[in-house]
């Protein structure tokens, strides 16, 4: 059996290899919170061995930005370090591949004023529009990873001591990341030809909607015919295979902006900025939100769709089977890395280009004819149970079933 530590650098090994694939003389930059230092240190030292060039750090702290937003104006919150944006946009113009290591941040924003949060994340959005769209167009390798901290542990596992309640959810992370597996890196290639062939499945397909029915969603999504479904491992600019997230098992692409019509209701947590969003229900008409209702942190989704014109349209749908791995684990995970891989979901806001038939050399005007929806924003929010069906509408016009009880019918 392997040790802690063993587990700890095979789950270097697949963010380095694996996730962000770093190359010989590439650059590397890592953003993480202090309490990931260890794994900081391992993923640092396999970028090194693997060539990189210069690894460079990002370090985040939740109970930092907890006292930045307690006390510091609004003005200020909008004012984002110019030097920080230009030093992230400078590296990935030079092909820098990027690694995160998040945490949920489960309470930072606790005793906020909602308003300052949405400020804050307005602003680091504009500030670095230009960093995220060279990841979102996979001009660059990048991949996100999570790592545990006690708040997070004790809210997965009530009632248990802090150090059984984070060495519980370290196993469960390594367990749906396939690190205890005797050769993490060769399962997931196994796992990366699987979804491989789900996608072939649907790209053959080419279907023209989406029907979701299920309790509290009757949805209907329209795709432009340059639209294709992506997953799996993506492609850099310069050719590099890589994996965005680690776990991943959706399959996913881009919605016709103007063509998603109905009501949908989530069916998990959605933990946004620190905030949990209970029981979301959208409803659309020819694309854009016309309704908003949640039981708990409505108002934040208000703020979150006011960001600007596109917050208020979907860039992505995903489709995740209900008996994956992650779903089958019975847990909620309070962070949409693991919560949309367990489940159906959409994401409000900016669309990937990547997966429209030469969207990443369409100019913005391009894309918008097809239907590509732009914002500064990226929300997923999960939408799937064993009670959601979904039918297809094939090009010839024929409806058939793609999902029934959460699973594949195809």
């Amino acid at each position: 059996m392997k040790t802690f530590a063993q587990k700890l650098e095979k789950y270097a090994d697949l963010a380095v290899k694996v996730g962000a694939n770093v190359q010989k003389g590439q650059e590397v930059i890592i953003k993480a919170p202090i309490d990931a230092a260890e794994l900081v240190r391992i993923v640092t030292e396999k970028s090194y061995e693997a060539g990189a060039k210069r690894v460079y750090f990002n370090w985040t702290d939740d109970q930092l930005d907890h006292l930045r937003l307690k006390y510091v104006s609004e003005d200020v919150l909008r004012d984002y370090p110019v030097w920080k944006a230009a030093g992230l946009e400078t590296l990935v113009k030079r092909g820098a591949a990027c690694i995160d290591i998040r945490t949920p941040g489960i309470g930072v924003t606790d005793g906020i004023d909602p308003h300052k949060s949405a400020v804050d994340q307005e602003t680091e959005w504009k500030a670095l529009d230009a960093y995220y769209d060279y990841r979102m167009s996979d001009r660059v390798s990048w991949t996100i990873l999570i790592y545990p901290t006690v708040s997070w542990a004790k809210k997965m596992f009530p009632g248990k001591i802090r150090e059984l309640a984070v060495s519980d959810l370290w196993n469960v992370i390594f367990k749906m990341t396939r690190v205890d597996l005797e050769d993490p890196i060769q399962a997931w290639k196994e796992h990366q030809k699987n979804l491989a062939d789900k996608l072939s499945v649907l790209n053959r397909k080419k279907y023209r909607k989406l029907h979701y029915r299920a309790p509290g969603t009757d949805l209907e999504i329209a795709f432009d015919p340059a639209a294709h479904w992506d997953g799996g491992a993506s492609m850099s600019s310069s050719g590099t295979p890589f994996v965005a997230n680690i776990p991943t098992e959706e399959v996913y692409t881009l919605p016709l902006k103007t063509g998603v019509n109905g009501t949908v209701t989530s069916t998990k947590p959605l933990n946004y900025g620190g905030v949990l969003i209970e029981k979301l229900s959208l409803t659309f008409r020819e694309g854009r939100i016309v309704r908003v209702e949640a039981e708990q942190g409505e108002e934040v989704v208000r703020h979150l769709i006011d960001t600007d014109e596109g917050s208020h349209y979907l860039g992505e749908v995903a489709l995740v089977p209900n008996d994956s791995p992650i779903s089958k684990s019975g847990l909620i995970f309070y962070t949409t890395l693991f919560d949309e891989n367990a489940s159906c979901h959409l994401a409000i806001g900016k669309a990937y280009p990547t997966c429209l038939d030469g969207g990443t050399k369409m100019s913005e005007e391009e894309l918008e004819v097809h239907g590509a929806n732009n914002s500064l924003i990226h929300v997923d929010f999960m939408i799937g149970s064993n009670r959601l069906d979904i039918d297809g509408q094939t090009v010839s016009g024929k409806w058939e079933p793609v999902f029934r009880g959460g699973v594949w019918a195809l």
